[in-house]
């Protein structure tokens, strides 16, 4: 049975739970949010399918894409509310113009962030954009799977331990399946984010999150939460919960070991926000938002052809200085212990004793030199 003794070897991909035959398994939060499996050993039967489906212990080789590129939506209003250049919002549409559904995360009514599918184009948009919190998957595995057995078209969206964890929850090849694994940096604590939203008492009731604001441009993005009584805007590099998501501190810990870096979750598509492509496809910039497109299978490059998008041919090697987190975990600060233990004592104003200047000055001077030097 699964058993976590170290917490850096938990993704909280939720394939154990779901896989379970007795359905003894139950995702538990910690003292951090972030969720884990707890066995009801009376009801085990120790076949082993949740330790067979674990990304953690079933980890794949490092892959290489088969091909790269810089890619841009053509509708400038799908592209300005996406995170970069709108492309996830192509495959989607394309999916469900055939019939499909799309998986992906989305904000519920409680502002959490959430696994979930959609089967309208008039509703990708609860799909779109940035979400850093760790979704909760739910039941969405066995949902794409029955989906798949239909004969539905599926695409699943989601980091890349959540696709390895689908992938190995299949346990086999679907022609109708889609993966798009989305690049991150890591994802922050669920109690964090929902202690930080239950500060905003003046906006309430909340209408609207935006992690991923590029009104002032895309590299200077800013987060915007549209409350009934105001609205809050400001550069993510300002803002603490952003603040304390960019500084590392409020990372799952098997973020800073993940087991599916590399193209190692067996995605046909890996999409991530094409940093640097200022240097080194000038024409592809221009401040809005450009997609780095990783075709990782066949079928993947299949599709990708057939979309109606602006793209370039990309450098794999030359890329990859600029948008590490596709091969590299983030690094665990040696500051986290102490930042939860004041969260432990403090609450959320932990959160909002850090100090912005200082970090992100160090971050982003750091991040241009490495830039210029390439």
């Amino acid at each position: 049975m699964i058993k976590v003794t170290d917490k850096h070897k938990c993704c909280g991909c939720e394939a154990c739970a779901q896989r379970c035959p007795k359905q003894c398994i139950t995702m538990i939060s910690d003292v951090e949010g972030f969720l884990y499996p707890h066995v009801n050993e009376t009801l085990c039967i120790d076949c082993g399918m949740c330790v067979n489906v674990c990304p953690v212990i079933n980890q794949s080789k490092p892959k290489r894409p088969l091909n790269v590129y810089a890619a841009i939506n053509p509708d400038e209003n799908i592209r300005h509310n996406s995170s970069s250049g709108g492309i996830f919002t192509a495959f989607a549409e394309k999916v469900i113009d055939e019939g499909g559904v799309v998986f992906g995360a989305l904000f519920n009514d409680e502002w959490e962030v959430v696994h979930a599918y959609v089967e309208q184009v008039e509703d990708l948009f609860r799909l779109r954009g940035s979400k850093y919190v760790q979704s909760k998957i739910g039941i969405s595995y066995h949902e794409v799977e029955t989906f798949l057995k239909s004969g539905r078209i599926v695409l699943f969206s989601g980091t890349p331990c959540q696709v390895a964890g689908l992938n190995n929850y299949l346990r086999k090849g679907y022609d109708n399946l889609l993966t798009i694994e989305v690049v991150c940096h890591g994802v922050p604590s669920p109690k964090v984010w929902n202690d930080y939203i239950s500060t905003l008492e003046n906006y309430s009731p909340i209408r609207c999150v935006n992690m991923k604001d590029k009104t002032d441009g895309w590299i200077q993005y800013k987060i915007t939460i549209t409350g009934e009584s105001g609205i809050l805007s400001e550069r993510a590099s300002d803002n603490k919960y952003m603040l304390a998501f960019s500084s590392d501190l409020v990372l799952r810990p098997s973020c800073y070991q993940c087991p599916a870096k590399d193209l190692k979750s067996g995605s046909d598509i890996t999409l991530a926000d094409y940093w640097g492509v200022e240097n080194l496809i000038p024409k592809m910039f221009d401040d809005k938002g450009t997609s780095f497109v990783c075709i990782n299978t066949a079928k993947g490059q299949t599709i990708f052809n057939e979309l109606q998008i602006d793209r370039e041919k990309a450098d794999y090697d030359k890329s990859i200085p600029y948008n590490s987190c596709i091969i590299k975990s983030t690094s665990e600060p040696s500051s986290r212990p102490v930042f939860w233990d004041q969260y432990a004592v403090k609450g959320i104003q932990a959160l909002f004793d850090l100090e912005p200047i200082r970090i992100n000055f160090i971050k982003r001077t750091v991040c241009w030199i490495k830039r210029k030097l390439q």
